[in-house]
């Protein structure tokens, strides 16, 4: 297993959002289903749109410049028109620390 890095606090993350975070410089989105985070690359396979500033529902978020949807949980693309899947990371929370597990 890789080592878990601290990218945000809990409370930085309303549920049904997601916020931009990085990785060692990599552009992360971050997002609070319900109570439960999940990280995927924060940029659209379609044409790089930011992911972090979808709308979310349910466990979609939806590319806020041509509407490619990407599961939030798995990266896999759940809407066209984006043709590849974004990479997910694994999250973990202690206390009020969201953690990413660097690949």
């Amino acid at each position: 297993m890789g080592e878990f890095v601290k990218v945000a606090n809990a409370e930085d993350i309303l549920a049904g959002r997601g916020i931009l975070v990085e990785l060692e410089g990599d552009p992360i989105a971050l997002f609070n289903v319900e109570g439960t985070f999940y990280a995927i690359r924060d940029t659209c396979t379609h044409s790089g749109g930011p992911l972090s500033e979808g709308d979310v529902e349910g466990d979609v978020v939806t590319c806020p410049w041509h509407g490619a949807q990407f599961d939030v949980k798995t990266g896999e693309v759940t809407g066209p028109p984006a043709p590849e899947p974004v990479t997910s990371y694994r999250v973990k929370v202690e206390g009020s620390d969201i953690l990413i597990e660097r690949p």
